[in-house]
């Protein structure tokens, strides 16, 4: 398995679209050194200690008190006052299991929003707020999306498709379908109050599509949209607005756009990952597996300087092993390349290490317990299929 890396456009931000990714026009260079956003440090693994706090806080008035997660590496006093420091994605991913603990993910994605108010995001709610218009904040959300998460396992796409613009979350972390759930909902709920603070009007999305099983009563969702028009079970997780609410000129101070992308650039720069053990662990099997078909027990070793025996030890004093943190890549890799490629199946299914697609359709039903044509948007540049041909393999 050689491991792929999320895909960035050599210009401008990618849109996409089922069966077809293309360019937007980009920034005009002179605003920003980097209007790609290629270059820009991602950290991935890590979140802003902003982030952080916020999760921390909103667990509590849930219930979770600070004991549950004050031994998580990035909880330090010390470190979560410091908007330097990155925590590890693990700790933030552990405080919102808690919280699914608590409440229905439905109802968590509410109360995460509700404690999300403007600023609470640091430099991305000015980024996206304060551009020109929301369409162009939302283009410098999407290119900084690594000052408010984890840029190594989610990405923003943009598609704009005549009178409507649908922005579409890839989350490719491994998370259990609670909490992948009530991130995914809580992330796309961010939009519409900040466009609507930014124009200093009421805009409302027209759909809502998520990649979740309906509950059995979703009010709580209505609330987070503000919309009743939301879809279950979707490919992927979006947000559609209409494209002359967020292309209509607002309040802003000229050049405030640049300065803030200059200010986000170089918070990245200057950012302090905190990592522990098994996060170290799990970036040395990435680079391994970007090197590698099938990176090795002993290869692997070897980059951290450790013998097998040692490495063997170490993860199951992190409650894992060599095997499970193998699936886990698998998966992430798998998933990453259904969600932001057009890829035929049986190029995916090598891969990630199976020899057909048939392996890669049952891992992924194992994985997510969805079939793959309901997690794929696209399947070899068609839309899923519903009927018998659905069965086929895309090449």
């Amino acid at each position: 398995m050689t491991l792929d890396p999320i895909a960035r456009p050599a210009k401008g931000l990618a849109r996409h679209t089922p069966g077809l990714t293309r360019q937007s026009a980009p920034y005009d260079p002179s605003e920003l050194g980097n209007p790609d956003g290629g270059d820009l440090p991602q950290l991935p693994g890590t979140t802003p200690a902003g982030f952080t706090r916020l999760n921390a806080r909103a667990a509590t008035l849930l219930g979770v008190g600070p004991d549950k997660h004050a031994g998580l590496v990035g909880m330090a006093p010390r470190h979560l006052a410091d908007d330097r420091y990155r925590t590890p994605a693990s700790t933030n991913v552990r405080i919102w299991e808690l919280m699914t603990l608590q409440a229905p993910w439905h109802e968590v994605s509410l109360h995460m929003a509700r404690q999300s108010t403007l600023g609470t995001l640091g430099i991305w709610d000015y980024l996206l707020t304060q551009a020109p218009t929301p369409l162009d904040g939302l283009r410098d959300a999407a290119r900084f999306v690594a000052t408010v998460a984890d840029a190594g396992t989610e990405a923003l796409h943009i598609e704009e498709d005549g009178p409507y613009i649908t922005l579409s979350h890839v989350n490719a972390a491994d998370l259990s379908d609670e909490v992948a759930s009530a991130i995914r909902a809580y992330s796309l709920s961010l939009f519409p109050p900040r466009f609507s603070e930014s124009t200093r009007g009421a805009i409302t999305p027209t759909k809502i599509a998520l990649a979740a099983r309906a509950p059995r009563n979703h009010q709580s969702l209505i609330q987070l949209y503000g919309t009743r028009a939301i879809d279950f079970a979707s490919p992927v997780n979006s947000i559609t607005f209409r494209t002359a609410d967020l292309t209509t000129p607002q309040p802003h101070a000229p050049g405030l756009s640049a300065l803030l992308r200059r200010h986000a650039e170089q918070l990245l720069t200057e950012a302090i990952p905190l990592r522990d053990w098994l996060d170290v662990f799990r970036t040395t099997l990435r680079a391994a597996a970007q090197d590698s078909e099938t990176p090795t027990l002993q290869a692997t070793a070897r980059r951290m300087s450790l013998s097998t025996r040692t490495l063997q030890r170490r993860l199951e004093e992190h409650q894992t092993t060599w095997s499970q943190e193998q699936e886990s890549l698998r998966r992430e890799h798998a998933l990453r390349l259904l969600s932001t490629t057009d890829l035929p199946l049986n190029t995916i299914a090598g891969r990630v290490g199976y020899a057909d697609t048939g392996g890669l359709r049952r891992a992924i039903q194992r994985w997510t317990g969805r079939p793959l044509a309901t997690v794929r948007a696209h399947d070899g540049g068609r839309r899923p299929e519903t009927g018998p041909a659905a069965g086929r393999d895309g090449s």
